[in-house]
């Protein structure tokens, strides 16, 4: 090999040596440089429809006066160790709901149901045989009614 090839050789070594190190800047340079990303946006919950949401809020300017609780015309929700009565106002008769189905039997009632708006009336039955057992149960059931109607954003008045 004569000297001029081996000079040829040892430049082009170095140069593809060169380019490659000016790539690899490059590239260190570019992932260095680049912006973070960013964070997605959390994808927000579309507020549940409960099918109240037709009834307009409540107005207490409407509700008849405490002496005159006999007339409330909105549901009337009773609490019960059992479960939870609701009041059907044509007959006085109590049909027992538990916590699950109270958002769509209050969601069934036609508008006509609710005027004085988005609101319940809400009194407890005094069981015959008072035991702690079943004061708990009252407790649990009332508990468990208010959270309910305060997902539903339905107002509630209780009976004194």
């Amino acid at each position: 090999m004569a000297v001029g090839e081996t000079l040829v050789r040892t430049i082009e070594r170095s140069f593809v040596k060169t380019i490659l190190a000016v790539i690899l800047l490059l590239l260190a340079g570019l992932v260095a440089c680049s912006k973070p990303q960013p964070p997605q946006p959390e994808a927000v919950e579309a507020p549940k429809t409960t099918g109240l949401e037709r009834i307009p809020a409540a107005d207490p300017s409407k509700y008849p006066h405490l002496s005159n609780l006999g007339s409330w015309q909105n549901p009337n929700l009773v609490v019960r160790e059992d479960g939870i009565g609701i009041v059907d106002l044509s007959n006085r008769e109590i049909h027992i709901l538990t916590q699950e189905e109270i958002p769509a039997e209050l969601a069934t009632l036609p508008l006509s149901a609710w005027p004085y708006g988005r609101a319940v009336l809400i009194t407890q039955a005094v069981p015959k045989n008072l035991t702690p057992e079943t004061k708990a149960d009252l407790r649990k059931n009332r508990a468990l009614l208010l959270g309910t109607l305060k997902e539903l954003d339905v107002q509630y008045f209780e009976a004194p």
